[in-house]
C-alpha cells in the first residue's frame, strides 16, 4: 500500500539503485536521493519555508533541476518556472503564485532575482559540485531567516503548481496534489511497462508537466533511472544516446523531427541504441513522422495525450503487441476518458465511431480545480454519473477499437510545438505599443511546429510602425516562444457573424494558411 505522495514514489527502491544521471557525472542512487530529500527539507525549514509554502524553482535543465523538483516537493509546494521569462513575466507569476521563496543557481543575477526582490522572497542559492553525483546540491539562503516548525505534506496537499494558458486574459493556476502527481506517475509507468531496468533520456524542459511527470516522476515510481540532458540539442542528441544507453526517451514532435533530420549520419549509434520504445506527447505527432521514427529506430513510437490539468497523461497508444495508430492519441491510460456534449453538462450516451464531442476526463490524476478562479471551474467541471468530469477543450471521437482521435480544438490556445501560448496575453502586450489601435493574436499553421504565433494589427490614425518594430517591442516583454513570428498590418480585422473578433480561422481569412 502506498500513501500517494512523491515521497512514496521513491521510498521502496534499493539504496544502491541508480536514480539520476547526467553527462560526465556519477549516478545519484535512490538512497542518495532520499538522503538529499531529508537535507532539503531540513534546509527549507531552517530558512523559514513551511510545508504549505510555495517555492519557485528557476534553474537550467539538468539533474539538479530534476532533483530540486523531487526533493522540494516533498517538503513544500513547487512552482518550476521557465528561465527564459523576462522580469515582468517572473513578477506576474511570482505574485500570482504567492511564492514564499525562490531557488536559483549560486551565481545567478538575472531577471528572476530582480522580480523576487520586488516581493521580498526568500532567495535560496543552489550550489553544486561537478565532482558530486548528478543532482546533488545544497541550498543556502541569501539572508538569515527565522526557522519554521517541521511538517510533511500529505496526499491531499499541493505538490506542484503550474500556470496554464487559458482563453481568459490571465493564465490560470493549476494546483496538482501529491495524490494527482503520484497517480499520474504510476499510470504512465504502467502504460509504458516501466521496470527498474529502464532508463529514460530526458531532453524535455523541467518546467513543463511532460518532463516533470512522464520522464522524471514516472521513472522514479518504477525504480528506473533518468539521465538528464541539459535541454534539447539535436546536434548532441546522438552522443547522449550513446553515453546514456537509455531504453526510451520522450519528446515533443518538433524534437523528434529534428532528431530524424540528423538520423542518417548517426546510423551506427542508432543501430547500437536498442531502444525499447520512443514516446511523443504535448502536441499532435504527424502520422508520417510516427512511421518514419519507428522505421529509423526499429522501435514502436508511443504517442500520448496529456495536459497540465491531468498531471499530464490521459491517453496513450499501447505497447506491442497492440497497434500504435498514427493520428490517434491511443487508449485511455489512467483516467476515464469519455465524450461529452460540447455545450450541455452531459456525457454522450452513444460514444461510437461517429460520436464527436468534447473529450472529458475523470480520475485520481485530475486537478481538484483552478485556484481562485470559480468562473473557470464552473465552465470546466461538471457532474455526471455520480462523478466529476473535466472538460479538456479538445474535440474528439473514439474509433471502433476504442482509440481516441482528436478532431479539433475548442479552445483558442496556440500550441507551438508543445509550448502553449495564450493569445490574450500577447494581445495585452502588443496593445501597449503606442502605434497600435487594435490587435488580435492567432494561430498560424506551421509545417513543423503545428502552430506558430501570429498577430493582426490595426495602426492608430497617422501612426507608423513596421512588422520588425512591433516584433522587437514584443521581444522585450515576452519570452521568445510567445513573440509573434508574423505580424500583419491591416486596415480592418475580419469579424465573425456577431461582430466579435474571431481568432480561430483568422489565418485562412487573411489568406495566410496556404503560405505557412
Amino acid at each position: 500500500m502506498h500513501d500517494d505522495t512523491i515521497r512514496s514514489l521513491i521510498a521502496p527502491h534499493p539504496d544502491d539503485a541508480p536514480a539520476l544521471g547526467a553527462p560526465g557525472r556519477a549516478w545519484l542512487s535512490y538512497g542518495g536521493l532520499r538522503a538529499l530529500s531529508d537535507r532539503v527539507e531540513a534546509g527549507l525549514r531552517a530558512a523559514g519555508v513551511g510545508a504549505a509554502d510555495r517555492v519557485a524553482i528557476v534553474l537550467p535543465n539538468g539533474p539538479e533541476m530534476a532533483a530540486a523538483f523531487v526533493t522540494v516537493a516533498q517538503a513544500a509546494t513547487t512552482a518550476p518556472l521557465n528561465s527564459a521569462y523576462r522580469e515582468d513575466e517572473f513578477a506576474f507569476y511570482l505574485e500570482d503564485l504567492k511564492a514564499k521563496a525562490i531557488v536559483v543557481e549560486a551565481g545567478y543575477d538575472g531577471p528572476a532575482l530582480a522580480a523576487a526582490n520586488r516581493f521580498g522572497l526568500t532567495v535560496l542559492r543552489l550550489e553544486r559540485d561537478e565532482a558530486d553525483s548528478a543532482g546533488t546540491f545544497t541550498l543556502t539562503p541569501d539572508h538569515a531567516t527565522e526557522a519554521t516548525p517541521a511538517g510533511t505534506p500529505g496526499p491531499g496537499d499541493v505538490a506542484l503548481i503550474l500556470h496554464t494558458s487559458g482563453t481568459t486574459s490571465r493564465p490560470k493556476i493549476v494546483p496538482l496534489l501529491h495524490s494527482n502527481v503520484a497517480a499520474s506517475a504510476r499510470h504512465i509507468a504502467q502504460s509504458l511497462a516501466l521496470t527498474p531496468d529502464d532508463r529514460c533520456l530526458n531532453v524535455m524542459p523541467l518546467f513543463h508537466i511532460h518532463g516533470l511527470v512522464a520522464a522524471v516522476s514516472a521513472s522514479l515510481s518504477a525504480g528506473a533511472s533518468v539521465w538528464c540532458a541539459p535541454g534539447f540539442d539535436a546536434l548532441r542528441f546522438f552522443g547522449w544516446l550513446k553515453d546514456a544507453r537509455p531504453t526510451w526517451y520522450t519528446a515533443v514532435p518538433t524534437m523528434h523531427q529534428a532528431i530524424l533530420a540528423r538520423a542518417p549520419r548517426n546510423a551506427e549509434i542508432i543501430a547500437e541504441a536498442n531502444l525499447r520504445f520512443l514516446r511523443s506527447s504535448s502536441a499532435s505527432l504527424p502520422g508520417p513522422v510516427m512511421t518514419k521514427l519507428a522505421e529509423t529506430f526499429g522501435a514502436p513510437v508511443i504517442e500520448g495525450y496529456g495536459m497540465t490539468e491531468a498531471a499530464h497523461q490521459m491517453a496513450s497508444n499501447p505497447l506491442p503487441p497492440r497497434a500504435q495508430k498514427p493520428g490517434s492519441v491511443g487508449l485511455p491510460a489512467g483516467p476515464d476518458v469519455r465524450i461529452a456534449h460540447e455545450t450541455e453538462d452531459r456525457l454522450l450516451a452513444d460514444a461510437g465511431p461517429d460520436a464527436v464531442g468534447e473529450v472529458v476526463i475523470s480520475g485520481p490524476n485530475v486537478t481538484p480545480g483552478y485556484e481562485g478562479n470559480p468562473d473557470a471551474n464552473a465552465r470546466s467541471f461538471f457532474e455526471a454519473e455520480g462523478r466529476r468530469w473535466f472538460r479538456t477543450g479538445d474535440q474528439g471521437a473514439f474509433d471502433a477499437e476504442g482509440y481516441l482521435a482528436l478532431t479539433g480544438r475548442l479552445k483558442e490556445i496556440i500550441n507551438r510545438g508543445g509550448e502553449k501560448v495564450s493569445p490574450l496575453e500577447v494581445d495585452g502586450v502588443l496593445s501597449d505599443h503606442p502605434a497600435i489601435a487594435q490587435v488580435v493574436t492567432f494561430a498560424l499553421p506551421h509545417a513543423k511546429l503545428g502552430e506558430e504565433v501570429a498577430a493582426a494589427v490595426v495602426l492608430r490614425e497617422g501612426a507608423e510602425a513596421t512588422e520588425r518594430e512591433i516584433r522587437d517591442f514584443a521581444s522585450g516583454r515576452l519570452a521568445d516562444f510567445k513573440v509573434p513570428r508574423k505580424v500583419v498590418i491591416v486596415d480592418e480585422i475580419p469579424k465573425g457573424a456577431t461582430g466579435k473578433l474571431q481568432r480561430i480561422g483568422l489565418a485562412e481569412k487573411l489568406g495566410l494558411a496556404e503560405t505557412a
